[in-house]
């Protein structure tokens, strides 16, 4: 919700601070490597129970993905191979930070809650494969209630307040669900209005094959009926 809305906007607004680092020198990959190493620090905080620790690394993660396309755009690199390097660690960052909940709750709750962590993180990949799968097959799957902004503040506010992170986690785990019911059916409806279309071609088709036969067929037939015929 928050990427659809407000990513391109924020991207705008950041290109100058973008124009700036990219004098420093500093590129694009080099703020995806930093966000994830801030992800791994603030991973290793959480699991050690420093859940505070983990909130600052947690937003100082955030920056360098929001910068990292600033910097890529002002400085004229932005690239497919850019954009896959930024998804694949956004997706390794959200694993190591789901990990040191999971690790976390391992620790410091009975029975089997670590595996909410878990489950969260398997709904959070689905969601993901939807969109690159939609878009491979040339349909939009963007939006939903719960996209990867949402799911860090939320994570935020459960760092932020202890008490309460086993249920925001049941949230997250709950909208992520949704999210991916909201993306399937999206990319199905889209999916589903192309299918009159390509029966309709298939049947054009069809039918311009089998005129082409039946013409190929009376042109035999003329030929020979003229080879046929006696000569006057």
């Amino acid at each position: 919700m928050f990427d659809g809305r407000f990513r391109t906007e924020a991207e705008r607004t950041l290109r100058p601070v973008g124009a700036q680092i990219k004098r420093t020198g500093i590129t694009a990959d080099h703020l995806t490597l930093l966000g994830i190493v801030m992800a791994a620090g603030a991973a290793l905080a959480i699991a050690n129970g420093a859940l505070r620790a983990g909130l600052l690394l947690l937003v100082l993660t955030a920056l360098p993905d929001v910068l990292d396309g600033a910097v890529a755009k002002a400085s004229g690199t932005a690239s497919p191979r850019g954009a896959f390097f930024d998804s694949v660690a956004d997706r390794f960052t959200d694993a190591l930070l789901l990990l040191g909940v999971a690790w976390y709750l391992a620790t410091t709750q009975p029975g089997r809650i670590a595996l909410l962590p878990m489950a969260v993180l398997g709904a959070s990949m689905l969601i993901s494969y939807e969109r690159a799968k939609a878009e491979s097959l040339g349909y939009e799957a963007k939006g939903g209630l719960m996209e990867r902004a949402e799911r860090l503040i939320a994570l935020g506010l459960g760092l932020l307040f202890s008490s309460v992170l086993v249920p925001i986690l049941w949230v997250m785990l709950a909208l992520t669900l949704v999210t991916a019911g909201q993306r399937f059916a999206k990319v199905w409806k889209q999916a589903s209005a192309e299918v009159p279309a390509a029966i309709a071609g298939r049947e054009r088709r069809n039918r311009r094959a089998a005129d082409r036969r039946v013409a190929r067929s009376t042109t035999r037939q003329v030929r020979r009926r003229s080879q046929l015929r006696p000569p006057r």
